[in-house]
């Protein structure tokens, strides 16, 4: 069982035309402008505010989801509920990325509503503090203090997931560190999507050019204004440089030609070194954080079956190495998509609700 969750994957799907068409328009547009724009505390501020009008831009969603507001210990958050039978005795804790200043769990339901099917359990989306006006350690006290109220609230650590992208992926991974250095119980699995996970001085050299959505310069300028005053090469600022042992098992999902792609795939190394069982998937060509595009990239959509898979695979290890329901086929999870909502066949596309093709796997790709 160990041999099947601690594995590299490479998915072998052919590059879909609408990733391609996306990167080059992400290429164009949003990369440049960021390059431009984020460079002070103004800038900052106002590309928050923007973003924060997506709150109000009604996003469609399919009919079997629900999104009910939740407020707890000093935070806000919501819950996200899709597919049907979903087991309320368990939870996955999802933490949204945006750089620590952009984003909230609105602009995250393409994926919590997905993963809820996935995990076939409710989705917490945590709306943490961020910058610039709150600080690395008040985002990571208001992750710890939502899985506190979890605990409190009577869920089981072995029923707790952890999810997150980018910064969400760093906050997962810092609060797996701080749990685990406090002697607290520790949930059941986590799955980081892009986690950004190196905030030293080092500059980023590695897919600057090929990296479609991210300036490596702007990702550099940020790490410097988030960790000001703070040791950087403190594990839970750069969890990169941390140490896993003890940790549960992980999944690391990048692109191939991301900025951030080797700080995930160090992260995997160092976390096997420590004894976890990981597993690591990068994805050609595809742009950061792309399962948030799974409305459109078809590669996006099926990256949820292969986090069932691995999230079946986790529970069965935990269970003490019980042969894992196949997902593989995307079989049970497209039966409980059509079941749910066979209307929504447009946002979820055919190939989510029919098997997928063979992914190969081994040593990822460079």
């Amino acid at each position: 069982m160990n041999d099947e969750i601690n594995v590299d994957v490479c998915p072998g799907y052919p590059v879909s035309w609408q990733a391609t068409a996306l990167n080059t328009i992400l290429r164009g547009t949003f990369k440049p402008i960021s390059g431009l724009l984020l460079r002070s505390d103004a800038s900052v501020v106002a590309a928050s505010r923007i973003v924060a009008l997506a709150k109000k831009v009604p996003l469609r969603l399919p009919g079997h989801v629900t999104v009910e507001g939740e407020s707890f210990g000093g935070c806000e958050g919501e819950w996200v509920r899709a597919g049907r039978e979903l087991d309320e005795r368990r939870v996955l804790l999802y933490f949204h990325g945006g750089a620590y200043f952009v984003c909230s769990p609105a602009t995250h339901r393409p994926i919590t509503w997905r993963l809820s099917v996935a995990a076939r359990r409710p989705v917490l989306a945590l709306d943490y503090r961020q910058g610039p006006v709150h600080t690395l350690a008040e985002s990571l006290e208001d992750a710890l203090a939502a899985y506190r109220c979890l605990l409190e609230r009577g869920y089981d650590p072995a029923d707790v997931l952890f999810a997150g992208d980018s910064a969400g992926g760093h906050l997962t991974l810092a609060a797996l560190l701080a749990l685990r250095d406090r002697g607290l119980p520790l949930p059941a699995a986590a799955v980081c999507l892009s986690p950004w996970t190196d905030l030293t001085d080092t500059p980023r050299r590695v897919n600057r050019l090929a990296d479609p959505l991210i300036p490596a310069g702007r990702v550099d300028w940020l790490a410097r204004r988030w960790t000001s005053g703070l040791d950087p090469r403190d594990p839970l600022v750069s969890p990169v440089l941390g140490d896993y042992a003890g940790l549960p098992p992980l999944m690391i999902v990048t692109g191939s030609t991301e900025v951030l792609r080797d700080e995930g795939r160090r992260v995997a190394e160092r976390a096997r070194e420590a004894g976890v069982p990981v597993t690591y998937e990068e994805w050609r060509r595809m742009p950061h954080v792309f399962p948030l595009l799974a409305d459109i990239l078809p590669e996006a959509r099926q990256a949820f079956l292969h986090i069932a898979r691995f999230l079946s695979a986790a529970r069965a290890l935990s269970a003490g190495d019980v042969p894992a329901a196949d997902t593989s086929d995307g079989g049970s999870l497209a039966a409980d998509l059509r079941a749910a909502d066979p209307g929504a066949a447009d946002l979820l596309a055919a190939d989510l609700l029919t098997p997928a093709p063979a992914a190969g796997t081994g040593s990822a790709a460079a």
